[in-house]
């Protein structure tokens, strides 16, 4: 694992880019650091890393997961999430608690929304009987970055969304200042309506939503 880490930490090295790096950081309000790869070249030098007969054992995969995501530098938390990706098809019921960790520690939009809709999502279909219990824990919880979660891990559901859930997690953020909770409300609404415009409209008729949140769910509906 260790040996996993540090050749991966050279290759990132060896393509730095101090420019980029320094517009990178100040984009993400200077919260972390950057090696100052673009998403295209990143992905191109992390590529070997994440061939299927070269992966780490899936029992190693917390641990090193918790390893990328103690580093400063972002490019390693942006690839830890898509490692965990790859082992989508061999999520069980206890990883939702690394999930977690990785949305409550380093957080912000740029990895949450993929552990969200990419991570948590994939494990809800998995394990549906687990969604009830978590969404009701993150809703009450003060982290309002799972919260987010609770809104969105449901965004690219289609015909399978959950509405009667989806409608709990909105009234019960309803009131709410943070732009992160109320972005996302409009956000999921604005997907959700590519699907079912008509249950969307009617639940913005019903709600007192933020003017944030009503302006995002209704973007694509002609009224």
């Amino acid at each position: 694992m260790d040996e996993f880490i540090k050749t991966l930490e050279f290759e990132f090295q060896k393509n730095e880019n101090p420019k980029v790096a320094k517009q990178q950081k100040s984009y993400l309000r200077d919260q972390f650091e950057f090696y100052g790869l673009k998403s295209p070249e990143r992905r191109e030098v992390q590529k070997p890393f994440l061939i299927k007969a070269y992966l780490p054992k899936k029992e190693e995969l917390e641990s090193l997961v918790k390893e990328l995501w103690s580093k400063p530098q972002r490019d390693f938390h942006y690839f830890a999430q898509e490692l965990v990706f790859k082992y989508n098809k061999q999520f069980k019921v206890e990883d939702i608690t690394l999930f977690e960790f990785m949305v409550i520690n380093n957080s912000w939009w740029d990895t949450v929304d993929f552990i969200a809709v990419k991570l948590m999502g994939t494990y809800f279909k998995m394990y549906p009987e687990q969604k009830e219990f978590y969404v009701g824990k993150w809703l009450n919880s003060s982290n309002f970055w799972l919260q987010r979660c609770a809104l969105l891990f449901q965004l690219k559901y289609k015909t399978d969304i959950d509405v009667i859930l989806l409608s709990k997690a909105i009234n019960y953020l309803l009131g709410s200042k943070e732009f992160f909770i109320n972005k996302a409300i409009g956000w999921v609404l604005r997907e959700y309506s590519r699907t079912n415009p008509n249950w969307v409209l009617d639940f913005v008729e019903k709600t007192e939503l933020h003017s944030l949140s009503k302006k995002e769910a209704l973007r694509l509906i002609k009224l």
